[in-house]
């Protein structure tokens, strides 16, 4: 059975990084925005929030089989949340290594 989950939910793992990518269209390179976010940090917060669900998915788990008073569907909704934000930052992983392989194989 599959979860859908709606977009809001998906917006929070990746916080702000659909406003920077959607508000630097049509945007010069040589124009400096205040408060620019480096990719590698956008990344590093990526990865972190992603790692952050997967903490709360396992104690939510760890804390139900133990017995205490956590309901069934909370623990399957931060399963699911943590394994949805899992195949977002594969994704991207994936698209990522295509890029880098595309740019490689460029002629000088």
């Amino acid at each position: 059975m599959s979860v859908a989950l709606p977009i809001s939910s998906t917006q929070r793992l990746v916080p702000g990084l659909i406003e920077q990518v959607g508000g630097q269209q049509g945007s010069s390179p040589q124009k400096q925005i205040v408060g620019e976010t480096r990719f590698s940090d956008m990344m590093t917060d990526l990865i972190d929030s992603v790692n952050n669900l997967q903490k709360e998915s396992a104690h939510a788990q760890e804390a139900f089989l133990a017995g205490e008073p956590v309901e069934l569907h909370q623990v399957m909704i931060k399963a699911e949340e943590a394994g949805v934000s899992m195949d977002l930052l594969l994704e991207i992983r994936n698209k990522l290594l295509v890029a880098y392989q595309e740019i490689i194989r460029m002629p000088l």
